[in-house]
């Protein structure tokens, strides 16, 4: 199924999607998964806001959030991304705008194929995956 991208944003069009999708199911097939029904939205801080209070009852900013729809080894969901907060953590990182969207766009599809982030260990797998998946992304 072909991956989606919406903008809630008029003024952010995302570049590169066919690109982009064919490496996010490289990715996914490289974890063993397949793609089926998978949506990106890219939107505000406040809409994210909302949504987080919301679903998950937290008053806090975030960068990302994924909803998970999976099935068995199939990775669907809806994985919404505030534009205004990869903005500020690229520049908080010293990251260009599009390494950082990437690595957002990486880490939502690998939550989907099971990687977590809460505890240390588990951040600090999911930031080695992120890395490898930048730099093959780069390097192509």
């Amino acid at each position: 199924m072909p991956i989606e991208f919406h903008s809630l944003i008029p003024s952010f069009k995302l570049k590169n999607t066919k690109k982009l999708s064919e490496f996010i199911q490289l990715l996914a097939y490289s974890e063993e998964h397949e793609i089926g029904d998978l949506h990106y939205i890219f939107c505000t801080d406040s809409y994210l806001l909302n949504l987080n209070k919301q679903y998950l009852k937290h008053n806090t900013l975030t960068d990302i959030i994924t909803f998970d729809y999976c099935v068995n080894d199939e990775v669907s969901g809806d994985v919404f991304i505030s534009i205004d907060r990869v903005k500020e953590n690229a520049s908080t990182f010293k990251q260009s705008f599009e390494k950082e969207l990437h690595r957002v766009l990486f880490h939502g599809v690998l939550h989907l194929c099971g990687y977590k982030d809460k505890l240390p260990a588990h951040k600090k797998v999911m930031r080695s995956k992120e890395e490898f998946y930048l730099n093959l992304w780069e390097s192509r």
